[in-house]
């Protein structure tokens, strides 16, 4: 996985840019400041029309503090834009402002959308990963403020853009938000604090889970049926490596950015095995299990099991240990958290010596209720570095089980092979990035074979 010609290390990636101050960067980027009290709404486009961008939308028009509209929708398939507009339209009928001629649809119906806004106003970026930096960069461009579903890159290459797009996004005072809600959740936020202050020791071992049957089941077999490649892949994107990252980079981003928060720290190297057993219609370019020892400077460990098969045992959770007792950083899925803190290394009800107050706010509200804050008040907001950092992380311990492989996060951070290559130049007649075999299946990881990148030889 090394790439001799190009060895930036991440500490020279994530260097502190020059950036101008406040005012002068407000006056040279022309942005609308929306204050506290002002009756100028916000107006906020949808790109990529999905589960997670219909919630995104919601979450936007469901902040109080500033007036709010949504006023065009961008996707490749008009059947999920027209789904996503009837389900707000239900919901926040005076919010809403989208008549048919911005209903845009195709790979440049991004540029489309976001040509309806002001400088100041709101793209939300929630199609496939691989779209991130395109999107992003054309956001930049116009001024816009963002807010990103993650992951937002699922390689070397496309982390390295959106570092350097993060720069370009600081330096013209724009505010990103990233869609690592767990990071907003108020008793996560005190947890940490908590830990810091030392109140459970040194950080030791941190686990994460999450296994549970298919949430995806869209068949693989028997290949396109009188649509194109290419959106048939894209309709199915969490089946394919380019497209996403797999359900590893999307499904298990937020319990590992979880765990490695509290350690205050990213890993530094990854050893990772799987493996794939009955994949059945759905023979896809995941594995069924997974497997990931992460390894901090210090030398602790950060262990995470995933799993997406029917009928085993399920878990989701991250957890932690440390010299003086145990951690909850989050039990039974994203919210509540029911974050605690245990004496000695027993998650049970006695051991508890601070529990997360109960009822805890919804994290994915509180993450747009802090993005329009910054906004409003124009404090600094951009959580790309972040956001890319934990989608490195990610692929990278993906990309160990993958090609059973010690993969060190500068090696990962410098790797030449782009997954997501020439995606900007997609067209509704394109072919698809990755191409079937003659028998109808596409590539899959083999360790110890496909060792040059995940299902490459």
């Amino acid at each position: 996985m090394n790439d001799s010609s190009a060895r930036p290390s991440r500490r020279n990636w994530l260097k502190e840019t020059t950036t101008l101050t406040t005012a002068a960067a407000v006056a040279a980027s022309g942005l609308r400041n929306v204050h506290a009290g002002s009756d100028e709404a916000l107006r906020v486009v949808l790109i990529g029309c999905g589960g997670r961008g219909g919630g995104a939308a919601a979450n936007a028009l469901s902040v109080k503090t500033v007036p709010i509209k949504i006023v065009a929708l961008a996707d490749v398939f008009m059947d999920r834009a027209k789904v996503v507009l009837r389900s707000l339209e239900s919901q926040y009928k005076e919010q809403v402002e989208v008549p048919e001629d911005r209903i845009f649809i195709g790979f440049d119906a991004y540029k489309k959308a976001m040509d309806c806004l002001q400088p100041g106003d709101i793209a939300i970026f929630a199609t496939p990963a691989a779209f991130r930096w395109v999107h992003f960069s054309y956001a930049i461009e116009k001024g816009l403020h963002v807010f990103m579903e993650k992951p937002i890159s699922v390689d070397g290459p496309s982390t390295r853009r959106m570092l350097e797009l993060a720069k370009k996004a600081e330096a013209k005072n724009l505010k990103v938000g990233v869609g690592l809600m767990c990071r907003h959740c108020d008793r996560r936020r005190e947890l940490f604090d908590r830990i810091q202050n030392g109140e459970a020791g040194e950080l030791i071992t941190l686990r994460g889970y999450r296994m549970h049957p298919p949430v995806h089941n869209l068949d693989l077999a028997p290949g396109p049926q009188g649509e194109s490649e290419l959106m048939w892949q894209i309709k199915r994107f969490h089946n394919f490596l380019w497209a996403s990252g797999g359900i590893f980079s999307d499904y298990y981003i937020h319990n590992i950015d979880e765990c490695c928060w509290m350690k205050n720290a990213w890993p530094i190297k990854v050893q990772a095995s799987g493996g794939r057993h009955y994949k059945g219609k759905i023979d896809d370019q995941n594995f069924d299990n997974y497997s990931v020892e992460y390894t901090f400077a210090d030398g602790a460990k950060l262990f995470y099991y995933g799993r997406v098969m029917p009928g085993t045992e399920m878990g989701f959770a991250s957890l932690a240990h440390g010299t003086k007792g145990a951690v909850v950083i989050s039990n039974q899925g994203h919210a509540p958290s029911k974050a605690a803190i245990h004496k000695g290394q027993n998650f049970d009800e006695a051991s508890i010596v601070w529990a997360a107050e109960q009822p805890e706010p919804n994290p994915y509200q509180l993450e747009w209720d802090h993005l329009i804050e910054s906004i409003r008040s124009d404090k600094p907001h951009n959580e790309v570095e972040r956001g890319a950092m934990a989608s490195l992380v990610t692929a990278m311990g993906r990309a160990a089980a993958h090609t059973g492989r010690i993969i060190t996060i500068d090696e990962f951070l410098n790797n030449s092979e782009d997954l997501s290559e020439g995606v900007e130049n997609l067209t509704l007649t394109s072919g698809a990035p990755l191409k079937a075999a003659a028998d109808g299946t596409y590539p899959t990881p083999m360790p110890g074979k496909t060792t040059k990148f995940e299902y490459r030889v």
